[in-house]
């Protein structure tokens, strides 16, 4: 019986760590011999009421494991947020949002001001912010020189030589393959359908010469900001601005990372004064930040790629801030998802310059940041995902009962929340 109960410990400890390393959807285990059952709980894990079988034989020399999987389901993360709470514009001044301060190994609550996450960050501890620049990427234009109106929202260029685009289009039953659609006052941008990809999906190859970035300055003159659906107002002037980071330095992103939003130059440079370093990774983000999930099971969800670099500068900075055990503070969910694709066996930062589709579901066992700034995200968001695997499902869903309660504002004009 001992050996038994030694392999049944040991068994119990790699489906503890492969939980951890993997991020599957074990709850709990039950060790059974004959009409004795000991009962062994893991780590709460979110969105899940199963068990893990492991039965063990009288005279078993060995244990022989049966375990269940069962899917994490979006509908955990579901709540109710009355809508007077959801951002449909900016604060007046960058920096004037709220920040709920979490302290994630007490619980404790602070109510703060953005500005105050300077507070919460010691000498040589770092930052890492996305520095991508959101493209203006909604076009108005005509169809085969008509006087209709159309609307063409790039998504991200498939090819530069050739100019290729995957794109949604606006109204889609009336934009066919060979139509030509011009944008400006005197059709100064052309381009040609070539392929229907989705119900509204069309491939667009821009009739245009010039270098990829000489075709981004000119989409930046005629293209708005993509101002999320879920904001229920017309676009305004104000997003033009507002919509951008104030570092933002490679174009390609549809979505902005939004708690980079409220970083003001000011903000930087009291942290430069305090010893904090800064870094900085490239995530073009998708719309799969602000996009509906369609499926239950989270396990099967087909995230759209996003382009992603990680310099050679930044890992020697993240590196060397790990190996001191200083905190590093990812500004935005997509950030820390971001330093998760590239970590090596030793657990240190890697280069990285690839697309990637990574989905992090609780519970994950982040490597390199140890502190995250995020917003207050939508029901059912990829985001608030990313954030509960972070914090924890139980902590994150007593959290935005908190944020509710004290009116603090969602999505991407919304407050903040610094995890420590």
């Amino acid at each position: 019986m001992s050996n038994l109960l030694f392999y049944a410990d040991i068994f119990l400890r790699y489906i503890k760590f492969a939980t951890n390393f993997f991020g599957s959807c074990i709850l709990s285990i039950r060790v059974k011999r004959l009409h004795e059952v000991s009962f062994t709980k893991l780590d709460p894990l979110p969105c899940v009421t199963t068990y893990a079988l492991i039965t063990l034989p009288l005279k078993a020399p060995c244990v022989l494991p049966y375990i269940h999987y069962i899917t994490m389901k979006l509908s955990k993360f579901n709540f109710t947020l009355p809508s007077k709470l959801i951002a449909t514009h900016p604060s007046e001044h960058r920096g004037d949002a709220r920040l709920m301060v979490v302290h994630k190994e007490t619980g404790k609550i602070e109510h703060k001001t953005f500005n105050d996450l300077v507070d919460y960050l010691q000498e040589d501890d770092m930052v890492v912010l996305n520095d991508t620049k959101v493209l203006p990427a909604k076009l108005y234009g005509s169809k085969d020189q008509t006087v209709a109106e159309i609307e063409v929202f790039l998504l991200r260029e498939l090819e530069s030589t050739e100019h290729l685009w995957d794109t949604l289009v606006e109204p889609a039953r009336k934009i066919r393959v060979g139509n030509k659609l011009s944008f400006g006052e005197n059709d100064e941008l052309v381009a040609e359908v070539l392929d229907n990809t989705t119900s509204r999906g069309r491939t667009l190859k821009f009739l245009f010469n010039g270098t990829t970035q000489e075709l981004y300055d000119i989409v930046e003159r005629f293209g708005r900001m993509p101002l999320p659906e879920q904001i229920k107002r017309p676009y305004e002037p104000i997003d033009q601005e507002r919509l951008q980071t104030i570092f933002a330095k490679h174009i390609g992103a549809v979505v902005p990372p939004a708690s980079g939003l409220h970083v003001t130059p000011h903000l930087l440079k009291r942290l430069e004064l305090k010893g904090v370093h800064a870094a900085a990774v490239t995530l073009h983000i998708s719309l799969n930040a602000v996009k509906n999930i369609e499926v239950e099971d989270l396990a099967k969800y087909k995230l759209g790629a996003e382009l992603l670099n990680i310099s050679e500068e930044t890992v020697l900075a993240v590196n060397k801030a790990l190996g001191a055990k200083k905190r590093i503070c990812a500004i935005g969910s997509a950030t820390a998802t971001a330093l998760e694709n590239s970590v090596s066996v030793a657990g240190n930062l890697k280069t990285f310059n690839d697309w990637t589709s990574k989905l992090i579901l609780p519970p994950h066992n982040f490597k390199i940041c140890n502190a995250l700034v995020t917003n207050f995200h939508l029901p059912e968001s990829l985001p608030l995902v990313a954030v509960s695997a972070f914090l924890g499902y139980e902590m994150t869903k007593e959290m935005y009962q908190v944020a509710i309660k004290e009116k603090y504002k969602f999505f991407i004009y919304g407050d903040a929340m610094l995890i420590i």
